[in-house]
């Protein structure tokens, strides 16, 4: 039988990993080279050219993106998980609930990183 008692765990830890991955990413996308000349922009630290803001589009949209694969990933197991152990101990629903929110969670941390991705480049 397999063992898969740490699996929504790991999801919950791989979807966490993928966010804060975009978001490094982003930021490095971020940084004004320092071979460019010192435009108002540059100097507030805001790339303007359309291959920069191409690159900020595509990391927001895979931050969004791969953050809610794993929270509709981690919610799937968690979730069916949960409705063996309510169904078994009613009085488990609480504890149940918070869990199936933190899986909930992930997703939301990846739009606030796209949020700040796209804030940054307008």
């Amino acid at each position: 039988m397999k063992d898969t008692t740490r699996a929504p765990l790991l999801i919950g830890a791989l979807g966490v990993l993928t966010v804060i991955v975009a978001a490094g990413a982003t930021l490095l996308l971020l940084v004004p080279s320092s071979s460019r000349a010192q435009t108002p922009a540059a100097v507030a630290g805001i790339r303007s050219d359309s291959m920069f803001m191409g690159w900020a589009f595509v990391s927001a949209a895979l931050s969004t993106g791969l953050a809610a694969l794993g929270a509709g990933y981690a919610v799937a197991r968690v979730g069916s998980a949960a409705v063996g152990a309510v169904a078994e101990k009613p009085d488990l629903f609480g504890r149940v609930l918070v869990l199936v929110g933190l899986a909930e969670g992930i997703a939301i941390y990846g739009l606030i990183v796209s949020i700040l991705i796209l804030n940054r480049i307008a």
